[in-house]
């Protein structure tokens, strides 16, 4: 099955309210399926907040976590906090979950930092217990990490049977736990390291993006067909000279030019370059659900017009 593009803008820097109200409008007028924020302790906006924000200024406009920490809330308090803005959005919430990654944000939050493998069983079962929340009836749940008395989730979700999941992740434990369990996968570098730097290139190879699409359509099994793929773009630019800029910027990514722009992490060229890439994006490896930076939002428009719903 070939899925139709689609695109969101992220954008998570703080700014008045009428201000960030004209982003979400904007990403909406100009095509944008989607508006994402992160969920980290920086300068950021608070994820669910300024997403309700969003939803009160526009009409159709996804309302995407990307990616919210899962060590920082229990998942009976964000079942309750997603499922009211998926109610008071009519049934716009993508609800993106990440095991956590950035150093600084333990660092600082005093919340202790557990290997890879804890963080990642504990999402697993904060992703079970939030499907139960979102469920009928009460449930009782006892795990490894989370104890359930006799709760019963309110309030009700519009979206049915709940918000669409996204996990995402650059490992395999990470993105077979995202194939078994999300509507939306998003293959993203290996941000073990705890920070975004050059080590994270490798990670963000055609041959790493191959070893994970087939880690996930191993642990999908017959469901991957019913899974949308997304990636981030970290780099995009229409330009005109596309070799030049990938020879400026592609060592903070620890890759060499060639590398850089055959990433799905990168997006640079002219508006028809773009077109092509992603075309061939889709082809590769599945992926049709294409997030930008805010500071691409307005260039490019007309490679989203061009591709949204082809």
């Amino acid at each position: 099955m070939t899925r139709t593009f689609r695109f969101s803008v992220q954008a998570s820097a703080p700014r008045p309210a009428a201000e960030w109200r004209e982003i979400g409008r904007r990403a909406e007028d100009l095509g944008y399926s989607a508006l994402s924020v992160s969920d980290h302790l920086d300068a950021a906006m608070a994820p669910l907040i300024a997403l309700a924000v969003t939803a009160e200024a526009t009409h159709d406009l996804r309302l995407t976590t990307l990616v919210l920490g899962n060590d920082f809330r229990h998942p009976l308090f964000l079942a309750k906090q997603a499922a009211t803005l998926d109610l008071l959005s009519d049934g716009r919430l993508e609800l993106g979950l990440g095991a956590g990654w950035k150093t600084t944000d333990y660092d600082q939050s005093g919340i202790p930092l557990d290997r890879p493998g804890v963080r990642i069983a504990r999402l697993a079962e904060a992703v079970k217990l939030l499907k139960h929340c979102f469920g009928e009836g009460s449930f009782d749940f006892k795990g490894e990490h989370y104890t359930v008395r006799g709760y019963d989730g309110q309030p009700t979700c519009i979206q049915s049977p709940h918000p669409p999941f996204l996990l995402a992740g650059g490992g395999q434990r990470m993105l077979s736990l995202a194939a078994r369990e999300a509507d939306i996968v998003g293959l993203n570098a290996n941000m073990a390291a705890g920070v975004i730097d050059q080590r994270a290139g490798a990670t963000a190879t055609v041959e790493a993006t191959d070893e994970k699409l087939d880690w996930v359509r191993k642990a999908a099994g017959d469901r991957f067909d019913d899974i949308e793929l997304q990636t981030r773009v970290h780099m995009a630019q229409i330009t005109d000279d596309p070799v030049g800029l990938a020879e400026l910027m592609a060592p903070a990514l620890g890759l060499d030019a060639e590398a850089a722009l055959a990433s799905p992490h990168v997006l640079v060229g002219s508006t028809g370059q773009c077109v092509e890439t992603l075309l061939a994006w889709r082809e590769r490896w599945g992926l049709t659900y294409i997030g930008l930076n805010e500071d691409a939002m307005v260039e490019f428009a007309p490679v989203v017009e061009a591709l949204t719903g082809v």
